[in-house]
């Protein structure tokens, strides 16, 4: 029989910009977690969305303030978000982690300034890291 897996879907208006939301599946099992996320705003028309990266991140044992990650898939524009992501999500959680983020928050299409996406990236490991801890999440997310 295998492990039960739990889906999670929510959608977090991204902090400056209330016309585009982040949208995060989260899934997880015993001992690993697996996000995607992506971003769409009002004007963007429904059809293919671009593939992120995907990287995957564990605790390490022998230095806890530093998790390992390697990158499964890479995308220039996304890699270093997702890398971010998967290291600190590995080091709240304590397990290993997965994370594609087809986010491009510093692109052409958003270009938000470093602190819009800092608090972006901060909204989404507080969301995240509550529903790993099975705490209630906030603000209707």
């Amino acid at each position: 029989m295998a492990p039960m897996s739990i889906a999670t879907q929510l959608s977090i208006p991204l902090p400056r910009s209330l016309d585009t939301r982040i949208h995060i599946h989260l899934s997880t099992k015993a001992k690993v977690a697996t996000l995607f996320l992506t971003s769409v705003t009002q004007d963007e028309q429904s059809g293919p969305a671009a593939l992120g990266s995907f990287v995957y991140a564990l605790p390490n044992r022998l230095e806890p303030a530093q998790p390992v990650s390697t990158a499964i898939y890479s995308v220039e524009s996304t890699l270093e978000f997702t890398t971010r992501m998967a290291k600190l999500l590995a080091k709240r959680a304590n397990m290993p982690v997965y994370v594609g983020c087809s986010i491009n928050l510093g692109g052409a299409a958003m270009s938000l300034s470093v602190e819009e996406e800092m608090e972006a990236f901060r909204a989404i490991v507080d969301v995240v890291t509550a529903k790993l801890k099975g705490e209630p999440l906030v603000d209707g997310a």
